[in-house]
């Protein structure tokens, strides 16, 4: 896998939603969500077919989609595209550090539910 990818691809999605500026064609992120939805339901039909070319085409659209769900909401203002990272990075490292140290992936994700909470309290 090559990282250089997905930073290419967030530029194509960066240039997309400069286009997208220009015309009515995408409402922004509720665009992007609704697509992303009809992109996994085609995943779906393609999990149980032999056709390894449709299922990883399917999976682009699907990652595709995502990011630009991702950048449109950022543009909105209503997330930080980097703290989206940095947050399922952090909150999945955990989770298999503690089910590979005997844990349990409901305990953790207790835990992280309630550190959530907390932190909404503080920004509220």
């Amino acid at each position: 896998m090559n990282l250089d990818n997905i930073a290419a691809l967030l530029s194509v999605v960066k240039t997309k939603h400069n286009i997208d500026k220009k015309r009515e064609w995408s409402a922004g992120s509720s665009t992007y969500f609704s697509e992303l939805k009809k992109e996994i339901e085609e995943v779906g039909e393609e999990l149980n077919t032999d056709r390894q070319c449709y299922l990883e085409d399917e999976l682009g659209d699907v990652f595709w989609d995502y990011l630009n769900l991702l950048y449109n909401l950022e543009v909105e203002g209503k997330i930080s595209l980097a703290k989206v990272f940095e947050r399922a990075q952090g909150k999945y490292e955990e989770r298999v550090d503690t089910i590979a140290n005997g844990g349990t992936w409901a305990s953790v994700k207790e835990k992280q539910k309630l550190k959530l909470a907390d932190e909404l309290k503080k920004t509220s």
